[in-house]
């Protein structure tokens, strides 16, 4: 069964950079430029690996991880934030974010972070 993947970000280039490369790995992808309703899409969706962007409509990447970080259905889903924030690991340990990638990111180590966490 292939893993689900729930990618947030404003940026509809990068969702999809990451859709394709993420398809070519054999994931199932789905994409959201707005995280107005996080805890509704998750569980619906129900990924197995979530990637959050920090400057994300309408809350914010901070916003939404504690929201599914508190959540008892959610708190056990791997999110990782993904920003070009230079404060991107201080804001990962202080929502309890699973982990973090910078972006600009390699791609090599954006498809092995989601290997090694699905």
């Amino acid at each position: 069964m292939k893993k689900a993947i729930l990618i947030y970000d404003d940026d509809e280039e990068i969702l999809l950079l990451c859709k394709i490369i993420l398809k070519k790995h054999d994931y199932h992808v789905h994409t959201l430029s707005h995280c107005d309703d996080v805890l509704a899409d998750v569980i619906k969706l129900k990924p197995d690996f979530i990637l959050m962007d920090l400057w994300i409509p309408e809350m914010g990447g901070e916003k939404a991880v504690r929201i599914l970080k508190n959540n008892p259905d959610t708190k056990d889903i791997p999110v990782f934030l993904f920003s070009a924030n230079a404060d991107i690991k201080d804001i990962c340990e202080k929502v309890n974010a699973s982990g973090y990638l910078a972006k600009p990111f390699d791609l090599k180590a954006f498809i092995e972070m989601i290997q090694n966490n699905t």
